[in-house]
């Protein structure tokens, strides 16, 4: 690269030229517990984990755990529809479509229909349980260790076919979030609610892309959409891979999971299925080393064992609306309606605007 181009790219406040390798790879990797507790992996899948940047779960939650996540979605969408009926932006209620069908429906009256459950962000109890699930965080102290918070940042995808504001190009998850992050270890788990496969568009990553401990550039924002971008060219000049020669498909079955770094670059391939393909991704991160979200929100604790957690505070952790908060940290725009289908967020600030569009227009005045 250029001195020019360097210290252009030095301009943006998502920029940074420190590494921290040893945050990510297998030097962080906590000491292994000599009897596994219910739900830990062998130390081999562990050390997968740090060394490739990623590890597929492919039998690990019960059918009840991931069914209930469904009957939640579905009182999801049910409100969600019955909102937009009311107001008169549907004339039908699809009653007659099930959970892979009905938000698709609801899309093609209302476009964005998908984008305003997204950002209602409503932790359903089901979810609840399965981010603070026994056997979930067994795996996660062997991960980061015993004190455990969920991160701020959580979501509930929803992939409606062919819909490119539900496919999400590459990236590294710290590009979206505080520059903190670069040097924090925060893992992943995208838990697919059905079979998620290349059809249906499951994830994709680089394996060994988080192995020198760098944030690449990222542009903002691709396409229609609110989503950074991160080009072939610069995961190939900069995080010592290739993107041709080391992306690996992970297909996940349902019951399974896939865990990843907050480092490892990573997509959400178009989905060519009839049918929604629903997820959750939920985050953890240590206790002693805790990066909120732009100082809007903080984490949940979850398990100590320090100071032994007997309730999680569900309560003060949802009592901030994420993406009201955002909005008015930003000073956007102000949204035409309750029926805003745009989306903005602090990262937008971080790095060079290079595409402009709906959501984007929010942010300029």
């Amino acid at each position: 690269m250029s001195s020019s181009a360097q210290k252009a790219k030095k301009t943006f406040p998502g920029f940074s030229d420190k590494a921290y390798p040893d945050v990510f790879n297998i030097n962080a990797m906590p000491e292994q517990p000599k009897e596994l507790n219910p739900g830990q992996l062998s130390q081999e899948k562990i050390r997968q984990f740090f060394e490739k940047g990623y590890l597929i779960v492919p039998e690990f939650f019960k059918k009840e755990e991931l069914d209930a996540c469904r009957k939640d979605i579905e009182k999801l969408v049910e409100d969600l529809a019955q909102w937009l009926y009311k107001a008169g932006k549907i004339k039908d209620l699809h009653t007659d479509k099930g959970l892979f069908q009905r938000l698709t429906y609801l899309e093609n009256e209302f476009p964005g229909s998908n984008i305003i459950l997204h950002k209602q962000g409503k932790l359903a109890q089901s979810f609840r349980d399965l981010w603070s699930n026994e056997r979930l965080l067994n795996v996660l102290e062997q991960l980061i260790g015993p004190e455990i918070v969920g991160h701020p940042v959580w979501n509930l995808r929803t992939k409606t076919p062919q819909n490119e504001e539900t496919t999400v190009p590459w990236h590294q998850d710290s590009a979206y979030l505080d520059n903190d992050s670069y040097s924090v270890l925060q893992p992943t788990a995208w838990i697919p609610l059905l079979d998620a496969n290349e059809n249906n568009g499951c994830m994709e990553v680089v394996s060994g892309g988080h192995l020198t401990g760098k944030i690449a550039r990222h542009t903002c924002c691709w396409g229609n959409t609110w989503y950074l971008e991160l080009s072939e060219k610069d995961i190939d000049d900069s995080l010592e891979v290739t993107v041709a020669k080391d992306k690996v498909l992970c297909e996940v079955p349902y019951g399974g999971m896939l865990l990843i770094n907050n480092l490892i670059p990573h997509r959400s391939l178009n989905n060519l299925s009839n049918d929604i393909r629903w997820s959750l991704d939920l985050r953890w991160q240590r206790a002693d080393k805790p990066v909120g979200y732009y100082g809007i929100q903080q984490g949940v604790m979850m398990r100590s064992k320090k100071n032994p957690v007997t309730e999680i505070d569900w309560d003060g952790f949802t009592s901030v609306e994420r993406h009201a908060k955002v909005d008015e940290g930003l000073k956007t725009k102000e949204a035409d309606d309750e029926f805003d289908t745009t989306i903005v967020g602090m990262y937008m600030k971080k790095w060079e605007m290079t595409h402009t569009n709906r959501h984007t227009a929010r942010l300029m005045n």
